[in-house]
Order: C-alpha cells, then sequence, then structure tokens
C-alpha cells in the first residue's frame, strides 16, 4: 500500500515557502501573493473560495492542501468585557488566546506554546509544563480567529506576545508570526509600534527581537538574585538578573522606544517598600517604564493579590523616583483570562464560567 500523501498546510508556510510551493506546482510566482493575501487578508477558511485562481488549480490545492485555521473554537465571556479564546488544535490540545478592551484600544495576548518550558511560580501556564512549541499557523491562527469574532465597529490596535509560553524559546515561528503581521502587501498589515513580545528573561535572545523592530517586554518579578530564583528558578538559571538586566542596557532602541518591565507583585513577598526602592536602582539611566501588575489568584496558588493600599504605595516610591510606573488593570479575571492565568487546571472542579459561546 502507498504511504498517504503528505498535506501541504498553507497558513504554516512563509512567503519564500510558498514561492516554492506554488514553483513545485508549475505556477507563476505571482500566485503565491493571490493565496497568502487570501488566507490572511480574507481569512479563507475553502480552498474552492480563492476566485481568482483557474478552477483546476483550486481542486489541485483541495487535494494537496489545507489551509490550517481551528474549527473548534469556544469562547468565555468575562463581565469586563475582556474574551478568552480556547482553540482545539489538530493534535486535540488547547491553548488560549485574550481580548482584551480598554477604552479606546482592544489588545490580543497571543500564546506561542502550548504550556511552558519555565516554572514561574505565580504563573498557572508553568505548572502545565511545556507540551510543544505552537507551529506557525496555529500563532496566526489565533489572530484570524479573534478578528473573526469582533463585531463590526471593533478593530485590535495592539497585539502581545504574552500568552501561554515563553516567546523567545519558540523564536522561528515568532519571527514568522511577525513578519506575517507587518506584511501589507499580503500580510495583516500592522505597524511594529503596535507589536510587544515579552520574555521572562532569555537575555541571550533578546537581539533577536530588536532585529524584528517590536516593542520588547521583560518580566521581571524580582529585586534580588535569590528573589528570582525563588519566584522564576528556570529562568533564573538561564540568565542572572545581573546579566538580564547588561543584557536590557546593551539593547538597542528606537528614538520612540522604551523597554517595558512587567512586575507581578505578590503580597508580603516583592511587595515592600525596599523591593521599590531597590527597583528604581536597578533600573536607573533605563529608557523604560515599569507595568505593575497586582498578583491574579487561581486555584491552587500560594501566593495572594495585595492590598490596593500596597500597591499604590509601591507605584508612588516609583513614581517619586522619576520612573514611570503604572498598575495594570486586571481583566477577565472571572473567566481566568488575567495574566498568570492561562492554561488548564488539573484535578479541580469546572468553574463555573458565563456566558459560553461555542464555534464549529
Amino acid at each position: 500500500m502507498a504511504p498517504p500523501a503528505t498535506v501541504t498546510t498553507l497558513l504554516s508556510l512563509t512567503e519564500p515557502q510558498m514561492v516554492k510551493f506554488v514553483r513545485a506546482q508549475r505556477w507563476p510566482d505571482y500566485r503565491a501573493t493571490q493565496i497568502l493575501r487570501w488566507i490572511y487578508q480574507r481569512r479563507l477558511r475553502t480552498i474552492t473560495d480563492m476566485t481568482d485562481l483557474p478552477m483546476h488549480d483550486r481542486t489541485t490545492l483541495s487535494q494537496s492542501t489545507t489551509i490550517g485555521r481551528s474549527t473548534h473554537v469556544t469562547t468565555l465571556s468575562s463581565q469586563d468585557g475582556t474574551r478568552k479564546l480556547l482553540l482545539t488544535l489538530s493534535d486535540g490540545l488547547s491553548i488560549e488566546a485574550v481580548l482584551i478592551p480598554d477604552e479606546d484600544r482592544l489588545t490580543l495576548c497571543v500564546s506561542t506554546q502550548v504550556g511552558c518550558m519555565l516554572d514561574c511560580g505565580f504563573c498557572l501556564t508553568g505548572r502545565m509544563g511545556l507540551k510543544r512549541n505552537l507551529k506557525l499557523h496555529e500563532i496566526i491562527d489565533q489572530i484570524l480567529t479573534a478578528q473573526d469574532l469582533l463585531s463590526a465597529d471593533e478593530h485590535i490596535t495592539n497585539l502581545v506576545f504574552m500568552g501561554m509560553g515563553e516567546p523567545l524559546a519558540n523564536l522561528e515561528s515568532l519571527k514568522a508570526a511577525v513578519t506575517a503581521l507587518i506584511n501589507k502587501p499580503w500580510g495583516l498589515g500592522w505597524s511594529r509600534r503596535r507589536v510587544t513580545v515579552s520574555t521572562a528573561g532569555l537575555a541571550a535572545r533578546l537581539s533577536d527581537v530588536a532585529a524584528l523592530g517590536v516593542n520588547l517586554a521583560i518580566s521581571l518579578n524580582a529585586t534580588t538574585e535569590d528573589q528570582r530564583r525563588e519566584l522564576m528558578p528556570a529562568v533564573s538559571e538561564i540568565a542572572s538578573l545581573r546579566s538580564l538586566l547588561a543584557a536590557c542596557r546593551r539593547y538597542p532602541l528606537a528614538p520612540h522606544q522604551r523597554l517595558t518591565f512587567e512586575y507581578v507583585l505578590l503580597a508580603g513577598v516583592n511587595d515592600h517598600a525596599a523591593d521599590a526602592s531597590r527597583l528604581v536602582q536597578l533600573l536607573s539611566g533605563m529608557r523604560c517604564k515599569v507595568n505593575l501588575i497586582p498578583f491574579n489568584e487561581f486555584p491552587g496558588s500560594l501566593f495572594h493579590r495585595p492590598s490596593e493600599q500596597a500597591v499604590l504605595r509601591f507605584q508612588s516610591i516609583l513614581r517619586d523616583a522619576g520612573v514611570d510606573a503604572f498598575v495594570r488593570k486586571s481583566r477577565g479575571r472571572d473567566v481566568l483570562g488575567a495574566c498568570g492565568q492561562l492554561g488548564d487546571l488539573p484535578n479541580t472542579p469546572p468553574l463555573s464560567l458565563t456566558p459560553i459561546e461555542t464555534r464549529c
């Protein structure tokens, strides 16, 4: 018996790969741009609807390729308007993306891994361990699916790679996804200024983010080496706090750019006045801002959310020292859609999440 023919996933092909693919079919090169426009800009799910391709070419594509879009998506809607998207992958695993409204902005938080290679104690995703990296089409599908769900008067203004996983541990797929995001002829045409890549501290790969020209956010969360090793043991083995901050100081910033440092505030752990004062010293001289994130609790966590008074005291110390510090609003906590809450909850009863909309 002959082995089954290989099925090509179109959404997983970069532009050079798509050109190579169409040449293998003995089609003209411009066919690559046509196909890419259909799947990115028109978010097509059915190959036979590519009306500017000859019927014979559409038939050929239908027999040997798939677009690579999710067929099962569940949306959990928060009381504050946040929407968490649960996408089922072809192998049965699932990932999460979050649409976050905030005044005149609508931010999409995208995942890059199923689970995470790191074990940060304050993050639910870290408890899953790493199942696998996401492929290019699985990253892009989150964005296209979120766009499918928007009403006519909505549009995504910002995109952040801050969902499940460590983006810089899936570097090739991340690069390809950003390239598709910012491409104008066939891609989604985003401005680099509207795209942010977050890292827990893979210092050696910060230069790869700089090459992409997008914004960089660093998850810091500690002001001493011992504290960081306790809270973020795996990434601390990869890069010490000292080496991470040295890499941040070397980071080439465009005139309009500044680094963002994310700092999760944990009650009684890293939210003391002394922590704030040390943070001021660590960031001295950097062109940066600090996003303070009061811990978002989840079942089984050993940490607690600090009081509003403690959060504001921490912010005041930073601001009094000249550091731009902002308290990030916790959105989607009732659907476990807030920062640090994405991932599976093994051995816990199902949460009561309403309303729920399922699309197939």
